[in-house]
C-alpha cells in the first residue's frame, strides 16, 4: 500500500496552504534576527551562536518546504492564479530566510559588533526590516483566508491596504538605511577599514531583507489581479 504524500494532499485543499507553511517559517526565522542583534551587543557568542543555529535549522526547513512545494505543484491546476505566478512566490518568499542566514553568518563569523553610535539605529533598522517580514506573511494568510470564503470581490481591496502598509514600511527602511550610511560614513575614520566594508554589507543586507519582503506583497498583488 503506497503512502499519500501529505504534502501533496495539502493542494488537494488550497494551493495556499504550503505557501502559507513556507512563509511562516520564512518569518520565524526572521524573528530571530532581533535577538541574534541583542546578543552580538553583549559579546555574548555562545548565545549569538545559538541564535544562529536556530536560525539555520528555520531556514533549512524552509528550504525543504521550497522543495516539496516544487516537487508537488501540480502542471496542471485548476486555480484563478498560475503555476508560475505560485512558484515564483515561493521563490522570493524563500530569499527572506536565506538572507537572515546571511546577515547573521557573516555577524557571527567575524564576530561583528555594531559601533556603540549605531547600536540604536541599527537595532531599530532591523525592527522595521522583520516587520517587513510579517506583514508578507500577514497579506498572505489574508489572501488565503479571503479566497477560500469565497469573498473574492474583496480580495483586491484587502491587498490594496495590505501592500499599502507593507510599501510604508519598506520605505521607512529606506530612510533608516540613508541615515545609518551617513553615520557610518561619519565614522568610518575612526573604524579599521574592513571593518568599515563589512558593516556596509550588513547594512545592504538589511535593506535586502525588507525590500524582497516588499517583493512577496508585490506578487501577491499579480496573483489578486489576474
Amino acid at each position: 500500500m503506497v503512502t499519500p504524500n501529505p504534502f501533496s494532499a495539502m493542494f488537494g485543499r488550497s494551493p495556499f496552504q504550503p505557501l502559507r507553511a513556507h512563509i511562516v517559517k520564512a518569518n520565524e526565522c526572521a524573528d530571530q534576527l532581533l535577538p541574534f542583534f541583542e546578543a552580538t551587543l553583549a559579546g555574548d557568542w555562545t548565545e549569538a551562536a545559538r541564535v544562529r543555529e536556530t536560525i539555520t535549522r528555520l531556514e533549512h526547513e524552509a528550504d525543504e518546504l521550497k522543495t516539496e512545494l516544487r516537487l508537488n505543484l501540480p502542471n496542471t491546476l485548476f486555480l484563478p492564479v498560475s503555476r508560475t505566478d505560485l512558484l515564483e512566490l515561493v521563490s522570493v518568499q524563500d530569499k527572506m530566510a536565506n538572507k537572515v542566514r546571511d546577515i547573521t553568518g557573516i555577524m557571527l563569523g567575524r564576530s561583528m559588533q555594531m559601533p556603540e553610535p549605531l547600536a540604536g539605529p541599527m537595532r531599530d533598522y532591523m525592527r522595521t526590516a522583520v516587520a517587513c517580514v510579517a506583514q508578507a506573511r500577514e497579506a498572505m494568510e489574508e489572501l488565503e483566508a479571503l479566497l477560500e470564503s469565497g469573498f473574492g470581490r474583496n480580495v483586491s481591496d484587502v491587498m490594496h491596504r495590505l501592500i499599502r502598509e507593507l510599501h510604508t514600511l519598506e520605505q521607512q527602511a529606506d530612510g533608516q538605511q540613508v541615515a545609518i550610511r551617513r553615520q557610518l560614513f561619519e565614522l568610518e575614520s575612526e573604524l579599521p577599514p574592513v571593518d568599515v566594508v563589512f558593516l556596509y554589507k550588513i547594512i545592504d543586507w538589511v535593506g535586502e531583507l525588507s525590500d524582497r519582503a516588499e517583493r512577496v506583497g508585490s506578487r501577491l498583488q499579480i496573483l489578486t489581479a489576474r
